[in-house]
This record gives structure tokens, C-alpha cells and sequence, in this order.
């Protein structure tokens, strides 16, 4: 049964628009999502997507970058935006008697003109972000593990693209991209609050009804998962990151609150990891992340530490995965996890701000919005035999792909 507190609507253009109504909030929150992300640019434009981020705030048509920035601090507007792999979202949350002026704002600025002035400013600081990114282990090892965990694909490079993608774009490629990728049928609008449906109808049919549909271009395919092991020698960091991953469930499926379950139990807040590898010193920090797309799904055993402890991290963390895969979990450590995610879920859905990431993740992996009864019973479903399940079909305790980096050569995987 449909929950009668969502509207979903689509102009003519095809830009879909999705409302949550809220009535018991005081505020009002709205966002354009659009389906583009790193996965989406051809090799010579790596980085394009999140380039184009950064230049939907340096102007438009009928704004300077200088008045983007006038009008979201006269709106009050908390806001942000960030690209990823799959996709990428400008959002912010107002009074509910300025979200109509919100909408205007934001379809504006998915219409930018690109600036000449701003888009070599723009790659300038778009260079210092991926020097900086190069200067962090943690970032340094992220990249290196879907490099290897996606050879040959683009959900394999990085979403801030490359030094030299960047350095030698130009404007007339960022506009074709940008009329490929940016086109109405590719695009939602999704607003969440103290609301009146007809108003929002109707402010995006003023602001976006005209825009013009264009086909996107690219059709995405699915990555084939590597495995074996990659070894990044960089004596430059005096720590090792050592990364395990294996494939997991995709984004959307019944099995995705499992799969958060198994992450959270083994690597999240007073987890295995927590009690059994960092505060035993041997790792200043370790855990473990589920990351899901509508084709593709990943969990990661990672852990930061001394070099010379490469190893034993390495065995420590493969022994708290056999040793849940053998015994299952715990029914305090299953509940805590539950609970944990139940008062998350709370507080979000609770505050349109906060709604609006939970709506995009439904609309980009399911094509429906949840309620927050649906997302809790999804929770409540996780149980001890769902768990021993999921580790049966999706095991953690193969080879896996192993990434290491820092400075050692060599690492011994003891699941090899």
C-alpha cells in the first residue's frame, strides 16, 4: 500500500518530482538529485561530474557566483552538495515559507554557464583537493581499492578525477557533458517538510518546465570484481592501510540491512574490531563499511596501523570474521546494532534535512520513496538466522581482494 504522505509527479520534460510531506516539522527541505556520477564519464573526463558540482555555485544566466552566495545566506539555507560514484546532490534545508525560493535558486544553478574566470579558478582548487587527497593515507587507499576492486571501469578512478583530466578539460567539453548528463529525465527533485504539495508543483513547473529534454548519453554496466592482491609501496607514510574486500549485496535488495548488520557488528561502534583490534593497540583505527549501487556491492575490513603490525592486523581481522561466520552473532551484539540503527533512522527522519539523503538512496536504488515505518521494519527483520544467511551466500572468509599501502612491499594473507 502506496503512503498517501508522498506525491510523485513528472513534468512533461521528464524531471520527476517527489514530496514528502511533514507537517508536524517547522521547516522544509529540498533537493535536485541528479544520476550522474564518476561511473558516467568517458576516461579522458575523469572527475568531469564533481568539476560540474564546484560550477553550478560559480553562475548562471541571471546569477553571478557572488549572488548564489547572497541569496543562500538571505535564505538562511543550511546547504551542501557532493558528487559520488553513482551520483550527485545539491540540497538545503529552510524555513518553510522560503522553500519555494529555494527551488527557484537551485534550478537556476542546474543551468550553470560556466564561467571562463571561474572554471580556471575552479580547476586550480579542484588540483589542490586531489593533492590533499593524495597527502591522506586513508584517501590514498580508498582509491587504490576500487582501482583494483573495478580494474577497467570507470567506478574504478577516482570521483575527483586525475591531475591531468582536470588540468586539460575545457569549457566546451563541461557544457557537452552538462547537457548530456544534467537532462530533466535524469533528474529529481525532492522535497521534504512542512509543505503544500500544489505550491511545489507549481514553483518547479515555473523554474524547470522549460527546460529542454536531451537523452543521456551513457548506459552504465555493471563492474567485474577483482581479487588477488595489490601491494602500493609509498615509504613517504610511515603507516599501513591494509584493506580486505569481498563482494556483498547490492543497494535495494532484501539483503542490504544484513549487510549493514554483518559491517556494523564486526567494524562499527563498540564492534569486534573496536574491542578486539584497537583497543588492544594494535590499530589506531579499524572497521568495517558496506557500500552498495543498484549493480554492484562491496564490504571492506580496513585498518590503519604501524607497519611492522601489518600482518597480525591482517589475521586479526580475518579471525573476527571466521569466528562470526562459525558462531554467528551474539543476541546483544545483534541488538545493539539494531538499536543503534533504529535511533539513527529516528533522529533523520525526523529532520527534512536529513530526509532528503534517506529519500535519494530509495529513489536511486528502489525508484520509491520509504517511510520511516518501512525502514524500521526492514531493521526489525535482521535477525541471527538472516546474518548466518547472508555470510553463507556472501562470504568474508576467501581471499577476497587484498590492498595494502604504505610503506611495505609485501603482506601475508593468511585467507590465501
Amino acid at each position: 500500500m502506496q503512503d498517501t504522505s508522498f506525491i510523485q509527479y513528472r513534468l512533461t520534460n521528464g524531471l520527476q518530482i517527489v514530496i514528502e510531506r511533514m507537517p508536524h516539522v517547522p521547516s522544509a527541505a529540498c533537493g535536485m538529485l541528479v544520476q550522474t556520477g564518476s561511473r558516467d564519464e568517458p576516461d579522458a573526463l575523469a572527475g568531469a561530474a564533481h568539476f560540474l558540482e564546484h560550477m553550478c555555485f560559480k553562475g548562471t544566466a541571471r546569477r553571478s557566483w557572488e549572488q548564489i552566495s547572497i541569496d543562500l545566506d538571505a535564505l538562511g539555507a543550511q546547504h551542501n552538495a557532493y558528487t559520488c560514484k553513482d551520483r550527485t546532490f545539491y540540497y538545503g534545508w529552510v524555513r518553510p515559507e522560503d522553500v519555494e525560493r529555494q527551488i527557484e535558486l537551485l534550478a537556476d544553478m542546474m543551468r550553470p554557464t560556466l564561467p571562463p574566470d571561474q572554471f580556471d579558478l575552479e580547476k586550480n582548487v579542484i588540483l589542490e583537493e586531489i593533492a590533499m587527497a593524495g597527502d591522506d593515507l586513508a584517501s590514498v587507499a580508498y582509491d587504490a581499492l576500487y582501482e583494483h576492486l573495478c580494474p577497467n571501469h570507470p567506478m574504478g578512478w577516482p570521483v575527483l578525477g586525475y591531475a591531468n583530466t582536470i588540468r586539460d578539460s575545457s569549457r566546451q567539453q563541461m557544457a557537452a557533458f552538462a547537457e548530456r548528463r544534467y537532462a530533466p529525465r535524469a533528474m529529481t527533485l525532492i522535497v521534504a517538510g512542512q509543505v503544500d504539495p500544489d505550491r511545489i508543483l507549481a514553483a518547479a513547473e515555473r523554474w524547470c518546465g522549460q527546460w529542454q529534454d536531451a537523452d543521456v548519453a551513457s548506459v552504465r554496466t555493471t563492474p567485474a570484481m577483482g581479487s588477488g592482491q595489490a601491494i602500493r609501496t609509498m615509504s613517504r607514510f610511515h603507516q599501513q592501510a591494509v584493506l580486505l574486500a569481498y563482494p556483498a549485496t547490492t543497494a535495494g535488495s532484501p539483503d542490504e540491512e544484513t549487510a549493514e548488520a554483518v559491517a556494523a557488528i564486526l567494524g562499527g561502534t563498540n564492534s569486534r574490531f573496536y574491542w578486539n583490534i584497537v583497543q588492544k593497540g594494535l590499530s589506531r583505527r579499524a572497521g568495517v563499511f558496506y557500500e552498495g549501487y543498484a549493480d554492484f556491492g562491496t564490504i571492506v575490513l580496513f585498518a590503519l596501523c604501524e607497519s611492522k603490525n601489518a600482518d597480525t592486523v591482517l589475521a586479526a581481522m580475518q579471525q573476527e570474521v571466521r569466528q562470526l561466520t562459525e558462531e554467528g552473532p551474539q543476541p546483544h551484539e545483534l541488538q545493539r546494532v539494531k538499536n543503534l540503527r533504529r535511533t539513527g533512522l529516528a533522529g533523520e527522519t525526523e529532520a527534512p534535512y536529513y530526509r532528503l539523503g534517506l529519500l535519494a538512496d530509495d529513489l536511486a536504488y528502489r525508484g520509491h520513496p520509504r517511510s520511516a515505518a518501512e525502514r524500521l521494519d526492514a531493521v526489525d527483520a535482521v535477525t541471527a538466522e538472516r546474518v548466518a544467511g547472508y555470510l553463507e551466500r556472501f562470504s568474508l572468509t576467501g581471499p577476497g581482494l587484498l590492498v595494502s599501502v604504505g610503506p611495505r612491499e609485501d603482506l601475508a594473507n593468511s585467507a590465501r
